[in-house]
Formats: C-alpha cells, sequence, structure tokens
C-alpha cells in the first residue's frame, strides 16, 4: 500500500526493520534535546504528515526496549492517527522511571503500525445470545 507523506523532519521515512516488522520506527523531530523528568509526559514532534486510505488508522504505540530499560511509555497507547487527520504525527511519551530521561533529535520514540479498521453501525437489541462468560469481568477467569 502507498501512503502520501510529508517529511518535514531531517530524518529518514520510517521503514520496516525486518520483513516480518508490524511497525515501523518513529523518530523525534526536535531542534534541541527535550527531559521527561520523572511522571512527566510531553507531545514529542516527529516532522511527518499522513495521508492514510479510509478504512485504515495508523497505530502508535510504546518501543518494547524504551519501556523496558527506562520506563518510557507513550501515554494513549496505543495512540490513533485518523485517515482524514492531515497534521504532525506527534508522540505522547511518558517517564514511568524515577530518573530524568532525555529524548534527543534523531531518536526512536515510538512504533507505528497502519491497521484496517471496520465501522460499526449499531442495532438495538433487548437481550444478548448468551455465553459461557456471561457478565463475568474483570478478574472473571480467575488463577488456576
Amino acid at each position: 500500500m502507498k501512503i502520501p507523506v510529508i517529511n518535514g523532519s531531517h530524518h529518514d521515512l520510517p521503514a520496516y526493520a525486518t520483513p516480518d516488522s508490524a511497525g515501523m520506527d518513529l523518530r523525534a523531530n526536535l531542534d534541541a534535546p527535550v527531559t521527561l523528568r520523572p511522571l512527566e509526559r510531553k507531545l514529542i514532534p516527529t516532522g511527518l504528515r499522513i495521508a492514510l486510505p479510509q478504512g485504515f488508522e495508523a497505530q502508535v504505540r510504546p518501543r518494547s526496549g524504551m519501556a523496558l530499560k527506562w520506563g518510557i511509555g507513550v501515554l494513549n497507547s496505543p495512540g490513533t492517527i485518523d485517515a482524514d487527520y492531515r497534521g504532525e504525527i506527534g508522540v505522547i511519551l511518558v517517564n514511568l522511571s524515577a530518573e530524568d530521561f532525555v529524548v534527543n533529535d534523531g531518536d526512536r520514540i515510538a512504533q507505528m503500525v497502519i491497521a484496517r479498521h471496520e465501522r460499526a453501525e449499531w442495532e438495538l437489541a433487548h437481550a444478548l445470545d448468551e455465553t459461557e462468560r456471561g457478565e463475568g469481568g474483570f478478574g472473571h477467569s480467575g488463577k488456576e
């Protein structure tokens, strides 16, 4: 699938690292380093603008290495970029560690997955079909 993109950064376009990668790394596009203090969140620009086809979204997800090594995550994970959005892609990073974390220009800060989605049409009902789980919610399956 070809997706129109405007690259307002001086970094290469996101690319798949391997033939079976689902996501492409997004890089920070910064004029100066940004420090995230513990429990602080900031919007980090990427310089990228895209035009997705109707029926698709781009999901912005955390990078597992950043989460494990430094406690850095994507706050609204996954963040959704809708097909009709034409602004710059930004990543809301959060520092869940006890130490300051510095984001530098060009750092790989998140990954983006392009996904097809369906549109729902509600159909009012007076009852729902029965299932084994029924109304069992959080923790319903228990520990074995």
